[in-house]
């Protein structure tokens, strides 16, 4: 029944639903001038539920049989998912005829070592598998390896380890001479492997997809520093497990 009194306190009254919307609006115009990836994501939810609330407002107007105010909120809804499609498609073609400068001024260091990502084999449907040199590998310690995907910017893993218990790897990347952190909203979650191993004999986990590196461009290389961070499933604090240099590029947007 409370749940039934909040719906009509809200919704009988077809202000509240636009006020909403208007105060989801001003958070997604704000979330860009933050770049906060956590405070986008909450903006965009708010976004979304404003959309819905004016949805629910239309109909339920509608059955109201309050002509006016429902067409005027179909109306805004209409109008701000054409707008909202509008400005993406806008911002897309920008993007795409942007030239990406981010690592143009970057100098790959020649005093550390870095290393070069493995090219992955394809076959048929884009399905990639681990080249022969890789499959046929003896490894004797922790190890990780970066693989290049069907694109510039796109890549795979495998990481090899010995005990460990239940949890979850993930990578981190910076790029080296600036130590500026890449891909910060994504990589975490695209790049995480469920991990255990109860023996100490070396075993091999890899990734089934790939991850995307945004920061640069196709034919702009420069050096990164990739961190193989584990978080446990009991709870105990997150440890880095391993770290290692590649020369790598960005995806082209």
């Amino acid at each position: 029944m409370a749940i039934k009194k909040y719906f009509l306190y809200f919704f009988n009254d077809w202000r509240r639903p636009i006020l909403f919307w208007i105060i989801s609006i001003f958070l997604l115009v704000a979330s860009n001038f933050f770049k906060n990836p956590i405070f986008e994501n909450i903006c965009f939810t708010v976004f979304g539920l404003g959309l819905l609330f004016l949805l629910i407002s239309a109909f339920y107007q509608l059955l109201q049989k309050k002509w006016l105010k429902s067409i005027g909120t179909f109306f805004l809804l209409g109008g701000t998912i054409f707008a909202f499609s509008f400005y993406m498609i806008i911002l897309f073609f920008i993007e795409q005829n942007t030239p990406d400068t981010w690592a143009d001024n970057l100098t790959i260091p020649k005093n550390i070592p870095i290393n070069n990502p493995v090219d992955l084999d394809y076959y048929a449907k884009f399905e990639s598998q681990r080249p022969d040199s890789i499959t046929n590998k003896v490894v004797t310690k922790t190890e990780f390896q970066l693989y290049n995907s069907f694109q510039p910017g796109l890549y795979e893993y495998d990481f090899w380890i010995g005990q460990i218990e239940k949890g979850t790897i993930y990578l981190k990347a910076f790029e080296i001479t600036q130590n500026e952190a890449l891909s910060v909203k994504q990589l975490k979650r695209r790049s995480s492997i469920k991990v255990f191993n109860p023996s100490h004999d070396i075993k091999k986990f890899g990734t089934v997809g790939d991850f995307i590196i945004y920061e640069g461009d196709w034919g702009k290389p420069y050096a990164a520093r990739f961190e193989v961070w584990f978080k446990p499933d009991n709870k105990e604090k997150e440890r880095k497990l391993f770290s290692k240099n590649y020369k790598i590029e960005g995806w082209m947007r």
